[in-house]
């Protein structure tokens, strides 16, 4: 898992961010998935002030990945988390699961996550 904090911004405009950072790499969101929300119907206490996972496909990284190994359908659709926790509700942190690097297609997905994380901090920090 890698994980960036993102100081000076807030869950909505984190939100915001992310989905611009995807779209403006020409991917669309597919879902998105009320994490925090999903918690709560269980009763069970929940660590998330709030927490949602988008997920989005790039159908030509997706056709190369299982290309490659038809195994690899478990990393589609991408996906990135990101939440403020109960204990620390003033930073954001967005997170996804590394694909690995065993293969081109894996370091291809690794670095559109990391780039898409990166941009959505910057983003996220300009309040919008």
């Amino acid at each position: 898992m890698v994980k960036q904090l993102v100081d000076g911004s807030d869950f909505r405009s984190a939100r915001e961010a992310l989905y611009e950072a995807i779209e403006g790499e020409g991917l669309v969101v597919g879902n998105a998935l009320p994490f925090s929300q999903m918690l709560e119907r269980t009763g069970q206490a929940s660590p998330y002030q709030e927490a949602e996972i988008v997920q989005f496909c790039s159908a030509g990284l997706a056709r190369q990945m299982v290309g490659e190994d038809a195994g690899q359908i478990v990393f589609c659709p991408l996906a990135i988390a990101f939440y403020v926790t109960k204990a620390n509700p003033s930073v954001v942190v967005m997170a996804y699961r590394a694909p690995g690097d065993e293969s081109s297609a894996k370091v291809q997905a690794g670095a559109l996550l990391g780039r898409l994380v990166e941009r959505a901090a910057r983003l996220a920090k300009l309040r919008w």
